[in-house]
């Protein structure tokens, strides 16, 4: 057989070698058929272009975030790619001729054969060859840039659908116009094919967890699944209420633990189910990457939807009214009992959806759809929370209940919800569906934030409080270990719950600033909404609009942890220390004030305020110091004089100028003195540093009554002497120690001066004792008949030419 087919092969070589005619016939007519499709279109040319836009559009996209921008790149990809199919198709025939002809020739004949081939048929197969490897350089070459096209009109639509998420100045059309719902009869995009294609793939995974030999485990994921959300965490959550009721003491820890046990066992209620679901349909191994990745992605959502529907339930109570944390009626309770699964129900279908989309790669108009029906739900959720409330809340006044008292908070609380949902439904109406679903995730992120601060804040602040009291086993234990005062454990308390209170407020301002999900962070939009309004202006100042928004931020959350530690400090510790009512004025004044200064200088740094770059500024200031700033500079360096040696403190009874009062309050520039009319007189600080001050209550000082009076000289001074210690020891107000005393302090025409002093317990007392003594020294003297002197009057009149001197009132 084989020495028939190398027989004919020679005779089909003999044929070529002898027949040029028809040997170059078949040439020319083969060079005019490849010379008619370069003609049309030559892939030699066109290849290195299209390899240049290619490049041109990578480094454009890299850089890009502008929605329009990117669509018109994701066309010209589109179209990059259609011409590099329309190249592949053109030049396929020319390959597919070349090698029919080397068809032909066929492979040149061994050594062994015995057969040789002339030189032209030799050269013409390498020729044929090259020209063929050369066309399928260029095939791969133009199946490279379609396929590197294809991908690159992906991720540019993949950016498209994240950038959507940041670009909240994007009008992607109203919710009442027929661009937004284009998606559903636009069948341009190809997005229904997309999206058969991935739930294919869904019920494919379905089928291979359904097989004989995975059928069992699948079915025990599912029950479990089912079991743990179900009783699973009925019967854990009646565990815990029974550990709360029986295991700790009596007090708020009850109520905030049983608070925080609901929360988490729904939370974990809900991941464990998801997570066994996860297992019951992902665990086959030929289940593909984008099938796991989307069910990984909605495992992670499952934590945010547990952590809604767990801290509505801890929050509302409804099971148990009197546990419950925060002070919501119980009619209110049941009116927003739905709102919770309700509100987790949604973000879990439409975030699970927007994944489905992204997993599908379906276009942005889809993406875009489906995020403004996702922002319409949870605006309108937000809505009737707030109108529910308020109708259940008018309901119960006009059938004369007493609704629960809002605090200022709560009802600044109610009012964001309020507005944040408007604005959700005006953002649709107007068509910045991109704003209307930031503020949408933000609201839900923001309540799941304050929920478990608020939770785990009365946690911590209880749990402190019930570790430490006396009247419960661990406190005892602890004050028996350390014999310590009970005073000395409720400041560990305090301060134990401060700190802790503090580190969840910390965590807490970091996740509403640079955490959320399925979101851009607010910080990272706001600086691109300011640099698309331009901020680079400040360069030279080296500030730059994010960092000034970022200090803004800096120096809010600075103000309310200062203001909310000092009424800590005010309220609840320093009461329970030992140190006086002006002690603790003056340490809360001087915390406060350092505390406005480090704030500032804080704000100035994470501005980015660079000194050296503002000496003008500087001199300025050192001009304005100099003539007129100087004296706030005095007055304020003297407070902090006053609140670091206090030679004056709150509550003291000073006298300066002539005024003489109580301080009330030491401020950074003056100090406020109260009179005995209770009206105010304000005194530049500088004043106690440079006058002389009294001071009458430093040291715990005792008041001093001295009362002078004038005797004639006829009169007993031992009697009256005996009378007048008589009256001092007799009040109550004079103290024993150091005992009343006498003293002749002058004598005069008009009469003999004795003074009379006794001590009594402070300065404030003087003026009342004084008066008692008074009333009580002229009564006892007029009963014994002895009087005080009268002053002499001379009176000189000119009678007959003559002065005559009258004296006490002689005519």
């Amino acid at each position: 057989m084989s020495t028939i087919v190398t027989f004919l092969r020679a005779c089909l070589f003999a044929l070529i070698a002898f027949s040029p005619a028809l040997s170059w016939a078949a040439d020319d007519d083969a060079s005019q058929q490849t010379a008619e499709a370069p003609a049309k279109l030559n892939a030699a040319v066109e290849l290195p272009k299209m390899q240049k836009v290619l490049d041109k559009i990578k480094q454009q996209v890299s850089g890009e975030t502008n929605d329009s921008k990117l669509s018109a790149l994701n066309e010209m990809a589109q179209e990059l790619s259609g011409d590099a199919d329309t190249l592949v198709q053109a030049i396929t025939p020319q390959r597919a001729q070349l090698q029919a002809q080397l068809d032909v020739l066929g492979p040149p004949p061994k050594p062994e054969s015995g057969v040789k081939e002339t030189s032209e048929v030799t050269s013409k197969r390498k020729n044929l060859q090259n020209q063929k490897a050369k066309i399928d350089d260029q095939i791969s070459q133009a199946e490279a840039i379609k396929s590197g096209a294809t991908n690159l009109s992906t991720q540019i639509v993949s950016l498209r659908r994240d950038a959507l998420k940041t670009q909240l100045a994007l009008n992607a059309g109203s919710i009442f116009g027929p661009r937004f719902w284009s998606p559903l009869y636009n069948s341009q995009s190809n997005d229904n094919e997309k999206v058969k294609g991935f739930l294919d793939e869904l019920a494919d995974t379905a089928v291979l967890a359904w097989q004989p030999d995975w059928r069992m485990g699948t079915v025990v994921w599912i029950v479990l699944a089912g079991l743990v959300a179900t009783f699973g965490r009925r019967y854990m959550e009646e565990f815990l209420a029974w550990v709360g009721i029986h295991r700790l003491p009596e007090g708020r820890l009850r109520r905030s633990f049983l608070a925080a046990a609901i929360a988490l066992t729904t939370l974990a209620a809900v991941v464990l189910a998801f997570n066994f679901l996860n297992l019951a349909f992902t665990r086959h191994p030929d289940v593909t990457d984008d099938v796991r990745a989307f069910a990984d992605k909605l495992v992670g959502l499952s934590i945010f939807c547990g952590l809604i529907a767990g801290l509505g339930r801890a929050f509302l109570s409804t099971r148990r009214p009197s546990w419950r944390l925060p002070t919501i009626s119980n009619e209110v309770a049941l009116a927003l009992k739905p709102f919770p699964p309700l509100m987790a129900g949604l973000v879990f279908v439409f975030q699970a959806l927007e994944n489905l989309n992204s997993s599908a790669n379906t276009s942005v108009a889809t993406t875009v759809m489906a995020n403004g029906i996702t922002a319409l739900l949870i605006g309108a959720a937000a809505l009737s929370i707030s109108f529910r409330t308020n109708r259940v809340r008018r309901k119960l006044a006009l059938e004369g209940a007493q609704p629960e008292a809002k605090s200022t908070l709560v009802g600044l609380i109610q009012m964001a919800i309020t507005l944040t949902g408007v604005a959700i439904m005006a953002a649709l109406v107007i068509g910045y569906v991109t704003l209307a679903r930031f503020l949408s995730y933000e609201l839900v992120w923001a309540g799941i934030v304050c929920g478990s601060f608020y939770i785990l804040s009365h946690l911590v602040a209880d749990a402190s409080e019930s570790l430490f009291s006396t009247s419960n086993a661990t406190g005892k234990g602890i004050q028996r270990s350390l014999n310590i005062d009970e005073r000395h454990l409720s400041q560990v308390a305090a301060l134990l719950g401060a700190l802790g209170k503090t580190v969840l407020v910390l965590i807490a301002a970091i996740a509403l600033l640079n955490g959320t999900f399925s979101s851009a962070t607010p910080i990272e939009l706001v600086q691109k909404a300011i640099e698309f309004w331009g901020g680079k202006g400040l360069e030279s100042l080296n500030i730059v609009p994010a960092h000034v928004l970022n200090a803004l931020l800096c120096l809010i959350v600075g103000i309310y942890v200062l203001r909310s530690a000092r009424r800590w400090l005010d309220q609840d510790f320093l009461p329970k220390t030992t140190m006086d009512t002006g002690m603790r004025v003056s340490l809360i004044t001087l915390f406060s004030n350092l505390g406005y200064v480090l704030v500032i200088l804080l704000a100035l740094s994470v501005m980015g305020l660079q000194w050296n770059k503002l000496a003008w500024i500087v001199s300025a200031l050192s001009v304005g110091i100099g003539f007129g700033l100087q004296e706030i500079v005095k007055n304020f360096i003297s407070g902090l004089i006053l609140l670091t040696e206090r030679p004056v403190k709150v509550g003291d009874l000073v006298s300066i100028s002539g005024i003489e009062g109580d301080i009330r309050r030491i401020n950074v520039r003056a100090t406020e003195i109260q009179l005995g009319d209770k009206s105010t007189v304000i005194v530049p600080n500088s004043q106690f540093i440079s006058q002389n001050v009294r001071n009458a209550t430093m040291g715990n000082a005792q008041g001093v009554a001295t009362i002078t009076l004038t005797f004639p000289l006829d009169i007993d001074p031992v009697k009256v002497r005996q009378l007048l210690l008589d009256v001092y020891v007799d009040n109550e107000r004079i103290l024993d120690t150091p005992e009343p005393s006498v003293t002749f302090k002058d004598l005069t025409p008009a009469g003999i001066v004795l003074s009379v002093t006794g001590n009594v317990t402070s300065p404030r007392q003087v003026s009342g004792a004084k008066s008692d003594l008074l009333f009580d020294i002229l009564t006892r003297l007029r009963k014994e008949g002895i009087v005080l002197s009268t002053p002499q009057t001379m009176i000189v009149e000119q009678r007959n030419g003559q002065k005559v001197v009258v004296q006490d009132g002689e005519a």
